[in-house]
């Protein structure tokens, strides 16, 4: 999977799986926001979604910044009734994927 070696150990400890029928990751988006801290990105903009105030969130976004390097990762979620939310990950526009598309 891409350079990233705390995404490379989260899928070798099978806690983020491919999807390719639905081309993103089963996770907990939290350990996938984790992995790219490790990675040098600070975060900057983390918003959760809910369709209502008293309801558990439904997704989520979060983006950071190396600033190293000046790329920008991103991390979408969406949670899911019987099933680990999906994560979609990418940096700088480009999708980290765990395909033969990677």
């Amino acid at each position: 999977m891409n350079h990233f070696k705390a995404l490379d150990e989260l899928q070798e400890h099978g806690r983020l799986r491919w999807s390719a029928g639905e081309h993103g990751w089963s996770a907990d988006p939290r350990e996938v926001v984790q992995a790219l801290a490790r990675e040098g990105f600070q975060e900057y903009k983390s918003e959760i979604t809910r369709s209502r105030v008293d309801r558990e969130p439904t997704g989520g976004v979060w983006q950071g910044l190396d600033c190293r390097t000046g790329a920008v990762a991103s991390a979408i979620w969406v949670v899911r009734d019987q099933a680990p939310p999906l994560v979609f990950i990418d940096v700088d526009g480009v999708p980290v994927r765990g395909d033969a598309a990677a």
